[in-house]
């Protein structure tokens, strides 16, 4: 089997995580139906992807739950009322620990106690700390752990450098390559790689890839990435995600040509599901504002309020934006 594979350009040690309830639920309030998650997750299984993200463990200190779906918070009664306790391991549960939004010594319980396999940690470069103290501590309750530095195209090399180190050096077993604006190109994208598998070589870790669309370029930046040795590939069902959007689950699954993936899967889902939350009102997905943002390597907020408020002077905008900086 291992020789067929590679003869059809298999790669084994790929992973794809599906975040589109996470990334998606920041369009949406993570307002979600039970139908819609139960149908995403067979959906997952059906397409054979690795991992479904089912959302934040956000604080309840923090956030008001009445403001928001139950996949802001991922209560592990919730996850196993919609999608069952996942025994059979079909695809693996996910859900994000936000450094400093997150109650995790209290609300991430001992794996043995719940349905959720991975742990994402999610921290900017001067977070490092509070990151490690999350990953020291799902890696005792049994839990993977992968780590995602957020926003790095706003981060000095040698910051990176050290943050690497760090977190090379504590129990992750996958460090991401995060994206957050939406502008990095495909060529910084490689160098980017090189920096980060040094690391992950140095320290036997795993490396994954979380891309933005504001650019039109989340797709091609996650292939790339694939190309230069990153293992663990996020994406979302009709690119659904914050703003811009993500890597488009649909392009990714067809790009692999891994017989384990089922492009027509993703299609009906996309069909009854994806679709309807448009005609809703749901709001994501590439637009000139998010260009903007992304081409000055900045946070999409501004691009978000700009749509929101449906405003079409994309001149002016892009004033707007150059005289923030």
């Amino acid at each position: 089997m291992k020789e067929l594979s590679a003869l059809m350009g298999v790669r084994e040690s790929i992973r794809v995580i599906d975040a589109t309830l996470r990334d998606g639920g920041i369009v949406n309030d993570f307002f979600f139906t039970d139908e819609f998650v139960k149908e995403l997750y067979k959906t997952n299984i059906e397409a054979g992807v690795d991992y479904m993200e089912v959302g934040y463990k956000a604080s309840k200190k923090l956030f008001d739950k009445s403001k928001f779906g139950k996949w802001k918070f991922c209560d592990d009664e919730d996850i196993i009322k919609v999608i069952g306790d996942n025994a059979d391991k079909k695809v693996k549960l996910a859900v994000m620990a936000d450094v400093g939004r997150c109650d995790f010594k209290e609300d991430i319980r001992p794996r043995s106690e719940s349905p959720v396999d991975l742990i994402r940690v999610a921290c900017y470069v001067h977070q490092i700390p509070g990151a490690l103290e999350i990953i020291e501590d799902a890696k005792k309750k049994g839990y993977e752990v992968s780590c995602n530095i957020m926003a790095i195209s706003t981060a000095q090399e040698g910051d990176i450098k050290v943050a690497l180190d760090m977190i090379g050096q504590s129990p992750v077993d996958c460090i991401y390559i995060v994206d957050s604006y939406g502008s990095i190109f495909p060529e910084q994208m490689q160098r980017i790689c090189a920096l980060y598998k040094e690391y992950a070589d140095k320290y036997n870790k795993q490396l994954g890839i979380h891309a933005h669309n504001n650019q039109q370029l989340a797709f091609a930046n996650t292939i790339e990435a694939c190309g230069d040795g990153v293992d663990w590939l996020d994406a979302t069902y009709n690119g659904m995600g914050r703003g811009a959007g993500n890597c488009f689950m649909e392009n990714l699954l067809a790009f692999l040509k891994n017989p384990k993936y089922k492009v027509y899967e993703t299609l009906k889902f996309i069909e009854k599901y994806m679709l309807q939350l448009k005609k809703d009102g749901v709001v994501w997905g590439y637009d000139v504002p998010y260009l903007v943002t992304g081409y000055l390597n900045q946070h999409p907020r501004a691009a978000m309020a700009f749509s929101k408020d449906k405003r079409t002077d994309y001149s002016k905008f892009f004033d707007e934006v150059i005289a923030q900086e």
